[in-house]
């Protein structure tokens, strides 16, 4: 496909480079996060499903700091000077972040402090305090730290020949203040007692110590209470918890290494150790105890963030499966197989026409009996899949497995640099070596997070390929709790765009042209450029013209400048963007024609679905496994496919964009000045989209 450039009109005279038209990237994260946290405070949301939503905000800044927060001091340290499109330096980022940041860790506090804690209490959910202990409490946390947690702890007295010890990322630490001389003579006055991650942070109480409450107790609190007994005939002054994040970024010169696996191994082990980025301590440690403290990490004060409580909030998630509480919880659902996967052959069906799924309202099962009929037809000769997460112990590369001992050919582009599944990746590909399969690790430089699913079958005497493609990955577990889209198709063309492109993944040659995938780095930012010029030119000329995206994040300052050309020209623009959004809508003859909302809820939303007018001809749907940022337009192997039967089309159109856009209930509008404003249904009937889509694929009743 070819469009022209936009024609030239008064309006092109803004300069649509200019910084004050872009937001911060990093201070949209954070606003996506304070968005989350806003959930936590939600109180049309289950109990125990918003203190979930306070643990993933948690969980989110942790992440934030490895990575972003990471990535800006090493750009400090190295002297990179380039700014971003909205025109802060490095520098002026952290400064920002430090910020935002410590606001947001306060309101999580305070929000888990004044808002959750007496919630659940008034539910029979209690933390005991150490200050607030009956004796026959007390009692018991002393067998349980005398039984359960001295013999595993060491206490770590620092002197000359003690050192300050090596921290693990993101561990629970107690820094431990002392008076007094040891056996040895010793009075350094100070210890670190290091809490072993296999020990859990809560722990619950006998049901007879609470008055048939669920009592649960930090274990924070039970070393606090109980830390002199570590440091026999001294007397400890204070004990206060503290928690390093260090930046969990590997670093692998993949041009300089012959074995991109043996290389990541031996990288994964530092992953624990990188610098720190960021101290957390309890608030009533004091200042000489901080200060040591980020003396010993090499932090500034600006790095330090005091807490009122455990310093690891996300480990509360624990809660939400101790207690049997289903009435503090989401309902239950299944998510159903639609009738068309009723048959007894995937196949048989494909070739009727294609097929589609709407995670995780519709079950994942039929995406595994695809692979598993596969694995065992004798009529399929070949197999080709990419994984870039699959969760440990998944029934795909069993079946993979299965496939490749069965004596198929079998295919697996396995992304072994997927962030944080390194080390699982690493695993699935030694057991799909072991068992015969090709496995290959994409390409140098270039990250495999297309989600592709080749099946090459001998039908009625020629070869025939069917084809599975999805916005999520080949996950059972986040097919129940991610919203994506996956297409079964047997169409010839697009069958054979996959076949080339597992050819340029697993062997040699120059880039052909696809015909109906747009794929990431050739030819899919090419082909969304193009088609947001074609809809400006349209609206231009007076036809009808309408661009709906919907992505995880928008921050490609060239796709940003499209859209704002298209907007000054008319185009109305409704983009969904869940979380970063580099966009700035409502600027005066920029940006009038763009909206841009959020919308969160009980499951995360992860589809990418591009809708375009199309001039008056049949509108263009794509999915697609890319957001619209530059890494995936230029640093990975993505596709974005055509949704062509115009029954699926419509349904993808209203499932995943209609709904979204009337959402009232948990949609955020992004403001001009990067801040985002609830939507509420106020006088309207409430309009939640995920809750319609429960109640019109699975049969929820939402009154």
């Amino acid at each position: 496909m070819t469009a022209n450039p936009p024609a030239t009109t008064p309006s092109d005279a803004i300069d649509l480079t200019q910084k004050h038209l872009y937001i911060n990237r990093e201070l949209s994260l954070l606003e996506f996060n304070r968005r989350v946290l806003d959930l936590a405070r939600d109180e049309t949301m289950p109990l125990l499903e918003r203190l979930r939503f306070l643990c993933i905000s948690s969980t989110n800044m942790d992440e934030f700091f490895e990575v972003r927060v990471s990535g800006l001091k090493q750009q400090i340290a190295l002297g990179v000077t380039t700014p971003t499109a909205d025109g802060l330096s490095a520098a002026e980022q952290l400064a920002r972040i430090g910020e935002a940041a410590h606001a947001l860790v306060a309101e999580q506090y305070r929000v888990f402090n004044e808002e959750l804690v007496p919630a659940l209490a008034q539910q029979g959910i209690r933390f005991a305090r150490r200050t607030h202990w009956t004796p026959d409490q007390a009692a018991w946390v002393k067998r349980y730290f005398s039984r359960e947690l001295q013999p595993v702890l060491s206490p770590l007295g620092l002197d000359p020949s003690h050192p300050f010890p090596r921290t693990l990322n993101k561990s629970l630490n107690f820094v431990v203040t002392l008076e007094g001389k040891d056996a040895f003579g010793r009075d350094s006055g100070i210890a670190v007692v290091q809490a072993p991650r296999s020990l859990p942070r809560l722990i619950k109480m006998p049901s007879e110590l609470c008055r048939k409450d669920h009592g649960f107790v930090f274990l924070s609190s039970i070393i606090h209470a109980h830390v002199g007994d570590l440091f026999p005939g001294m007397h400890a002054t204070g004990c206060y918890q503290f928690r390093v994040t260090r930046n969990s970024d590997l670093f692998v010169d993949e041009e300089e290494i012959d074995d991109l696996k043996r290389a990541l191994e031996g990288e994964l082990p530092s992953r624990n150790y990188g610098e720190a980025v960021r101290l957390e301590v309890a608030d009533n440690c004091t200042p000489i105890t901080a200060e040591y403290l980020l003396r010993q990490f090499g932090l500034g004060a600006d790095d330090l963030y005091q807490v009122n409580g455990p310093v690891n909030l996300n480990r509360l998630a624990a809660l939400v499966d101790l207690v049997d509480r289903p009435d503090l919880k989401c309902p239950a659902f299944t998510p159903v197989v639609p009738p068309a996967f009723g048959g007894s052959n995937i196949f048989d069906a494909l070739d009727k026409g294609d097929l589609l799924l709407h995670h995780p309202y519709e079950s994942f099962t039929p995406v595994i009996e695809f692979l598993r009929q596969a694995a065992r037809d004798p009529d399929v000769l070949a197999i080709k899949q990419t994984l870039y997460r699959t969760g440990s112990n998944s029934l795909i590369v069993d079946l993979l497995v299965e496939a490749a001992l069965a004596g198929k050919e079998v295919t697996a582009v396995v992304e072994l640099r997927a962030r944080f599944d390194e080390a699982a990746n690493i695993d699935l590909a030694s057991r799909l070596q072991d068992a015969g399969a090709h496995v290959v690790y994409g390409v140098v430089g270039y990250k495999t997070h297309a989600k592709l699913l080749l099946v090459v079958r001998r039908h009625k005497g020629r070869m025939r390929r069917y084809a599975h493609l999805g916005t999520g990955n080949y996950h059972a577990g986040t097919a129940r709790a991610y919203t994506d889209i996956g297409l079964f198709t047997a169409d010839r063309v697009i069958g054979d765009d996959m076949h080339k492109i597992f050819q340029q993944l697993t062997g040699l040659g120059r880039v052909t042209r696809l015909k109906k995938l747009l794929q990431a780095p050739f030819s899919l930012h090419k082909g969304i450029v193009e088609r947001i010029h074609r809809e400006t030119n349209a609206a231009r000329d007076g036809r009808p013209a309408r661009i709906i995206a919907r992505m995880n994040s928008l921050i490609e300052p060239p796709i940003i400048r499209a859209l704002y050309q298209a907007s000054q020209a008319g185009v109305k623009i409704d983009l969904v963007v869940r979380g970063v959004c580099a966009l700035r809508p409502g600027v005066a003859g920029v940006s009038d024609n763009i909206r841009v909302r959020s919308v969160m809820g009980r499951f995360l939303e992860h589809s990418r679905v591009f809708h375009f007018q199309n001039d008056g001809g049949a509108p263009e749907i794509f999915c697609s496994s890319a957001d619209w940022m530059p890494r995936n337009f230029f640093r990975r192997v993505e596709v974005a496919f055509p949704i062509e039967d115009a029954r699926l089309a419509e349904r993808v159109r209203r499932e995943t964009l209609e709904f979204y856009l009337n959402d009232n209930c948990q949609a955020w509008e992004l403001q001009s000045d990067g801040s985002y404003k609830r939507v509420k249904p106020g006088q309207q009937k409430p309009r939640p989209a995920q809750g319609r889509l429960l109640a019109q694929i699975n049969g929820f009743n939402l009154t």
